[in-house]
């Protein structure tokens, strides 16, 4: 069977600082599932716990008792809502959750490409080459995937982000084409013996015909190693709501993903 567009686990709500819409309530997330279809959405706004040193001046504010203020969530009969978060990690490959945490949550989403933030998730000298920022995506992911989480409930989140080099999407596929297969095999193949979910994202997905082929091979070769994916609108505001379903389709589709490809968050 097709893998099933009926989940969303990457939204963000007002209260976090990229969104700030005061539109983009709970409320009006559970509609948009509603209005879709989706049995299953998570809340997943930055943050960044105020007992784990390094926040960078922007995430400082977004603390637990910052985004527990969307608690409780509204449900309803034919949509479960979860709540999660999404941390980071900086560049001295700290996240920003303490254990004492992971119960507090449904679902913790990581990225490991914002490397757009020079002087948080990276060095100044780290953000010079392709080359190197190339090898920051191995030793990232590597890093992370090495970190004592509770896994069965950790989606690796946008892996092939533009943040990997906004400046020049010329230079951002070129980073891509530069990790070599053996070395995505081998940490593929630990996140699928760790048992946590790849993210389509919506904005990652959302690219050119002449693209695909660098875009997808990551997630190519994650389902080749046993990988199970999970979609993420990535949502900041209502707006962004409306082309969700095609963008997962067209992804769908071009990864030939079944329903046994599918991700899934543990019982809560």
């Amino acid at each position: 069977m097709k893998f099933k567009i009926d989940h969303d686990y990457h939204i963000h709500s007002q209260l976090s600082s990229c969104s700030r819409d005061p539109e983009q309530t709970p409320a009006r997330i559970l509609q948009y599932a509603k209005e879709n279809g989706l049995s299953r959405i998570c809340l997943t706004d930055h943050y960044w716990d105020s007992a784990v040193y390094g926040a960078s001046q922007w995430y400082r504010p977004q603390d637990f008792d910052h985004i527990a203020k969307a608690r409780p969530l509204p449900q309803d009969e034919e949509v479960e809502f979860l709540f999660g978060c999404e941390t980071d990690m900086d560049k001295l490959m700290t996240v920003g959750i303490p254990a004492a945490r992971f119960d507090e949550f449904d679902f913790i989403i990581i990225p490991t490409t914002h490397l757009h933030m020079t002087g948080f998730t990276i060095s100044n000298e780290d953000a010079e080459s392709n080359e190197r920022r190339a090898q920051l995506w191995i030793e990232r992911l590597d890093a992370l995937l090495h970190k004592s989480l509770p896994f069965d409930k950790i989606g690796l989140a946008h892996l092939v982000c533009a943040t990997i080099k906004h400046e020049s999407r010329e230079d951002y596929l070129n980073i891509l084409s530069l990790i070599p297969d053996a070395e995505m095999e081998r940490l593929f193949t630990m996140a699928a013996e760790l048992g946590c979910g790849i993210e389509l994202n919506q904005s990652d997905m959302s690219f050119g015909d002449d693209e695909a082929d660098v875009v997808l091979r990551p997630f190519r070769i994650a389902k080749s190693c046993g990988c199970k994916f999970y979609l993420g609108s990535d949502a900041h505001r209502p707006t962004e709501f409306k082309k969700d379903k095609g963008v997962f389709e067209r992804a769908v589709t071009l990864l030939d993903l079944k329903e046994s490809d599918k991700f899934h968050i543990k019982a809560v």
